[in-house]
């Protein structure tokens, strides 16, 4: 029975074939089974509706649940999967450097609506070891992801997930693919490691996404004015000029490298 504080639906069984030939897992995926070079987490694990195809390859996976009853039920599943292992507990509180070891990590998730943005600081926080994430989650949140500049859905959370990785949409799922079925539209988004860091190569990536934070703190006011407390508004300007850019822009109409070029010359004026 899924639990409502939990966030729980369950994935149909008709739909996780369609996932699993989505993101290429066997026996739709070319996995082998002396691969040991990298490694499956799985987040939010269930009833392992998703986890006999994660381990159907051969590579160790690591499924983490936090519903005590379901842990038990998955445990049982390390009679045909001795390869898997179950962690009990929070996913915000796993430490994927540990698990990584010498591997390269590959995450799958069902994510819980109310708790899709934490997860997702949480993996990138890790992003250097890991390849590849694919996450079911609310459709809206999905839309945010891939969104571009210039549109209604691009935000904090768009330049986040492509500062970080290169995001697509590869499924959509209705309410109906879930017991019980929630009541929003789903989606399957897939994210390959690095993103726009790789070309950006900035030394530390904190400052920069906590200014991103900072001119996207309310979305349809301008630069200048959203970054008024950290930079006066005239060198707001003057860098946009310079960059070639509106000096009546806002921070939707700008793309990860603009907002990190912006970031790097105001981070210059005030050396």
């Amino acid at each position: 029975m899924a639990r409502q504080r939990l966030g729980q639906h369950f994935l149909r069984p008709d739909w996780r074939d369609e996932i699993a030939r989505a993101i290429r897992l066997p026996p739709y995926g070319t996995e082998h089974r002396k691969e040991s070079h990298f490694c499956w987490v799985e987040i939010g694990a269930g009833h392992g509706e998703m986890t006999e195809y994660l381990a159907g390859g051969g590579s160790e996976v690591y499924a983490v649940e936090v519903d005590p009853p379901l842990v038990a039920r998955l445990r049982a599943l390390r009679a045909k999967f001795p390869r898997l292992t179950v962690l009990p507990g929070d996913v915000l509180k796993i430490d994927l450097a540990t698990i990584a070891a010498d591997r390269r990590l590959k995450i799958y998730g069902n994510l819980p609506y109310y708790i899709t943005s934490p997860i997702l600081h949480h993996l990138f926080h890790s992003a250097s070891l890991i390849d590849e994430i694919h996450i079911v989650i609310q459709l809206e949140v999905a839309l945010r992801l891939v969104a571009r500049p210039g549109t209604r859905d691009y935000g904090y959370l768009s330049v986040l997930t492509q500062y970080f990785s290169r995001s697509h949409i590869a499924l959509e799922l209705p309410p109906g693919a879930f017991e019980p079925p929630p009541e929003v539209g789903s989606a399957l988004v897939s994210l390959r490691l690095p993103g726009e860091s790789a070309k950006l190569a900035l030394p530390d990536s904190a400052p920069f996404l906590a200014f991103v934070k900072l001119c996207f703190a309310q979305k349809r006011k301008t630069l200048s004015n959203n970054l008024r407390g950290k930079v006066p508004p005239h060198g707001a300007k003057q860098a946009l000029a310079e960059l070639k850019l509106a000096t009546s822009a806002r921070a939707e109409e700008l793309s990860v490298a603009e907002l990190a070029k912006l970031f790097r010359a105001l981070e210059l004026s005030r050396t």
